[in-house]
């Protein structure tokens, strides 16, 4: 740790950190500054990791943040893991991206567009499905009707 660490308490690397925390398309980034940041006791940095912990789409991402808020002493209660949809309206986010495309196209080309006009999204049920997330996309572009 260098002198300008141990004086103000934060990562020299603090903005880079927080700004990853803040990618909205990208869970997998969000962790990592979850896992370094939470290296540091300081109130910036908790302030961030309970903002993860709350709102994060994604349970891994708010589970990570909890552990390492526990690990400081702060008084905090478990995620709750049972959501009913991390975005409101996933059904007709998904009937208007159909919509966009031609009839007769395929899932990968759904899942694609998904990919490209909704970033955020695919990114967030991406790392909350984990490997189920092809099926669970799946059926969801099959029931959903023109």
């Amino acid at each position: 740790m260098n002198n300008e660490e141990l004086n103000n308490g934060l990562p020299e690397n603090y903005e880079e950190l927080k700004k990853a925390a803040g990618r909205s398309a990208d869970w997998r980034s969000r962790l990592e500054a979850v896992e370094e940041l939470g290296r540091f006791n300081h109130k910036q940095i908790i302030d961030i990791l309970n903002r993860l912990m709350v709102s994060d789409p994604v349970y891994t991402v708010q589970e990570a943040a909890y552990e390492k808020l526990k690990a400081f002493g702060e008084d905090v209660t478990v995620p709750s893991k049972n959501k009913a949809e991390l975005f409101r309206g996933i059904s007709k986010i998904v009937l208007r991206i159909k919509k966009s495309l031609p009839q007769d196209h395929s899932y990968e080309e759904f899942k694609e567009k998904l990919k490209k006009m909704r970033i955020d999204v695919y990114d967030a049920y991406e790392g909350e499905k984990g490997e189920n997330f092809d099926a669970w996309l799946q059926k969801l572009w099959a029931s959903a009707t023109k």
